[in-house]
């Protein structure tokens, strides 16, 4: 009784795999196994991944935090400008609405003194 239970459970599902799937599912799986396992066949293409990673080991992974810092430098220095340019054209004399150095965490931002303004008023909204 359970096992006609199972098959029938089975045979409704809409996850039912053909004979077909399963052996184009297994050699997909075959495939990929010998794409990553290629390169150890012979001993020089084996040499090769060797030299590959000493390669990434010592030049490109090197490479990756200054050019990091860079995009970090870059980004946060365009945001700067764009509120350096919003203070300058809105006429304000009140630096501090803009961008306020004395709050911590980088919480200056003007639009972030906006957010958190907002956030404040509705948890204390009565």
């Amino acid at each position: 009784d359970l096992e006609s239970l199972a098959e029938n459970l089975l045979a409704s599902s809409s996850l039912r795999f053909s004979g077909a799937m399963a052996a184009s599912l297994g050699e997909l799986a075959v495939i990929a196994h010998k794409f990553v396992t290629a390169p150890q066949a012979s001993s020089s293409s084996f040499c090769n991944v060797i030299k590959l990673g000493t390669f990434c080991r010592t030049v490109v992974w090197p490479c990756l935090p200054p050019l990091m810092m860079y995009q970090y430098i870059r980004a946060k220095d365009e945001d700067m400008y764009a509120t350096e340019v919003l203070y300058f054209k809105s006429g304000s004399k009140d630096s501090k609405a803009f961008y306020d150095t004395s709050r911590l965490n980088g919480s200056g931002h003007w639009r972030l003194q906006q957010d958190l303004e907002t956030i404040r008023a509705s948890v204390n909204a009565e």
